[in-house]
């Protein structure tokens, strides 16, 4: 771990080099060191109560640089600072000393080698083990304009926030606990904050506008990864990505760019996916989503109900791409024998009259002229009560806010009402009291300026422009960043996670995409999983999904981890790779 730095140093000078390998070596002598901890619970106890090793002391930060969120803004400061503290997690019947990082690293513009950025991250490694065979995961939510608040809080981190999904939060005082699901014990855990987003800013004479697009923020996350890689000697180590919503799609093209930059991956969580945009609002793919949501509800015209909901959505998936997928092309020619009877089961899976459904085109993602989803502010009007378009358990009371959720916002849905308090108050708890990180600027944990200022046009591996259609109307598509990666890459593993009640990132649209997407070699297509769970568009949220997630995480890195040839072909290929845009 680094000690704050004289940013005067020439970064491409010898002095630079040696400074780096002397802080390296630092960080190498204190993780030796750090055998005991002062922790959380009784872990902290059976880390530290044997009295052999001395915990090293806590650095806390206080960083008084003013770091502005809009389109125009930047910082001069190059301080890579960072506050150190020293904790234990027990993780099943494992305890964990750890290391928690908070701080900045200071990224280059790959041309001129010229600082760029200054992007805040949060580290959790653990002490004491070989660098070279542990793998790191670096984490980051979607927007795009999310910071990494949310999936640091709520997925695999050492400490997580207590929630009451798919209830609401009640007001403080909030709970923060150790999280028995935590990724520790299989992973170190690095949770990015794009430009605009957390403390992360543009360095002058760059802007924060200059990061906000498909490519600009894979380029900059790119070059976040090599500096942390760089600073913390960990080339060798297995190297995953987990990003969520629009972080799937970001997640796609970055894995490509770092391939191209010398940088292989071992494997990607691709959580709540959105990789082809023109795809959105499907209804064949969003059907079963409002199959599971009027299942969950007890809605279903349908006796006796289905009992496994699993079952009941691969049978509703089967008729979204037969029955209903024609219906929908033949509707409304009243020849057509087959639309009565589609007609009648489509009633029955979704709880939703005929008459309705007949008045919406069939269509079960239409929208009204107010950009509410029909289906959502349908299903429970009898009762008064809206649907969250990000977890279709979560209900609230219908005022429109169950509307055209973008997936890359988050608005003022149901779902994102019902954490959205607790997340502001815990992480600026957690990160000023324990992470002893300090600054008299706000965190922005949600950028709507960067959203808004994005640019989502996108050059994809074939050297083509993506991102606009016929008419000029912007269309993100990245499953084809993934074949590319995945074909470059074959011992590249790669986990699909989606939750069964998000109407945002609809599951079986998800599988739609990866079916679609432009790989033939079967003997790669193997390596992608795709795995589903009783939760919405933040998986974790839901403490049973949570858990069943981090088993299906374990057996990623495992099969990837233990598999010593392709961990080696990995290495090969990289070395290949480096050496190859070295000479570009």
């Amino acid at each position: 771990m680094f000690p704050k730095r004289n940013t005067c140093i020439d970064r491409a000078s010898p002095a630079w080099v040696a400074h780096l390998a002397g802080a390296m070596q630092q960080g190498d002598d204190m993780n030796d060191e750090a055998q005991s901890t002062k922790g959380n619970g009784h872990a902290a106890g059976a880390a530290g109560g044997n009295g052999k090793h001395r915990s090293p002391a806590d650095q806390p930060c206080f960083d008084p640089t003013a770091y502005g969120n809009g389109p125009d803004d930047f910082v001069t400061d190059m301080t890579e600072n960072a506050a150190i503290t020293h904790h234990a997690i027990q993780i099943g019947s494992e305890v964990i000393a750890y290391t928690a990082t908070a701080g900045h690293l200071v990224t280059v513009d790959p041309s001129s080698s010229q600082p760029n950025a200054k992007i805040f991250y949060v580290a959790f490694t653990k002490d004491g083990v070989q660098a070279q065979d542990r793998p790191v995961t670096f984490f980051y939510n979607g927007g795009p304009g999310s910071s990494s608040v949310f999936v640091l809080l709520g997925s695999f981190a050492p400490r997580r926030i207590k929630t009451s999904m798919p209830g609401f939060t009640p007001p403080a005082p909030y709970t923060l606990e150790d999280n028995p699901d935590s990724l520790l014990d299989r992973s170190d855990l690095i949770f990015i904050n794009p430009v605009g987003t957390g403390y992360s800013a543009a360095v002058a004479p760059h802007h924060n506008r200059d990061f906000w697009g498909v490519d600009q923020d894979a380029d900059s996350l790119k070059q976040f990864i090599k500096r942390y890689l760089s600073a913390n000697d960990r080339w060798n180590s297995p190297k995953f990505l987990y990003g969520e919503s629009y972080g799937t799609a970001r997640s796609c093209v970055l894995a490509y760019r770092l391939h191209e930059d010398g940088v292989d991956l071992n494997g990607i969580t691709l959580q709540s996916s959105i990789l082809d945009y023109t795809q959105s609002g499907n209804p064949v793919g969003a059907l079963p989503t409002a199959a599971a949501d009027a299942w969950f509800h007890k809605r279903l015209g349908l006796k006796p109900a289905p009992r496994d909901l699993g079952a009941f959505a691969a049978q509703v998936a089967q008729f979204a791409r037969t029955d209903y997928r024609l219906a929908l092309q033949k509707f409304p020619d009243p020849k057509n024998t087959v639309i009565p009877a589609t007609l009648k089961t489509l009633s029955q899976y979704t709880g939703i009259d005929t008459q309705t459904l007949e008045s919406w085109n069939l269509d079960i993602a239409a929208y009204d002229s107010r950009g509410n989803s029909l289906f959502l502010t349908t299903l429970l009007k009898d009762k008064g009560m809206a649907l969250g378009s990000y977890d279709g358990r979560v209900t609230a009371i219908d005022t429109g806010i169950a509307g055209n959720i973008d997936p890359n916002s988050g608005g003022n849905d149901p779902t994102m009402t019902a954490v959205s308090g607790v997340y502001t108050a815990m992480w600026n708890s957690y990160l000023n009291e324990q992470l002893k990180f300090r600054t008299n600027s706000s965190f922005t944990d949600l950028n709507d300026q960067a959203f808004k200022n994005w640019d989502f046009g996108h050059i994809d591996p074939t050297g083509a422009q993506k991102g606009l259609d016929a008419q000029g109307n912007i269309v993100l598509y990245t499953a084809g960043d993934l074949a590319a990666v995945m074909a470059l890459n074959p011992d590249l593993r790669v986990l699909s996670a989606n939750g069964y009640y998000d109407f945002v990132t609809p599951f079986y649209q998800t599988v739609i995409d990866l079916q679609k997407m432009p790989l033939l070699d079967q003997k790669v297509r193997n390596n992608l999983s795709a795995r589903f769970y009783p939760s919405g568009h933040m998986v974790y949220l839901d403490g049973a999904s949570r858990t069943a997630l981090k088993a299906d995480l374990t057996k990623l890195y495992q099969s990837a981890v233990t598999d010593r040839p392709a961990i080696a072909r990995i290495r090969a290929l990289q070395r290949m790779n480096t050496m190859s845009a070295m000479h570009h």
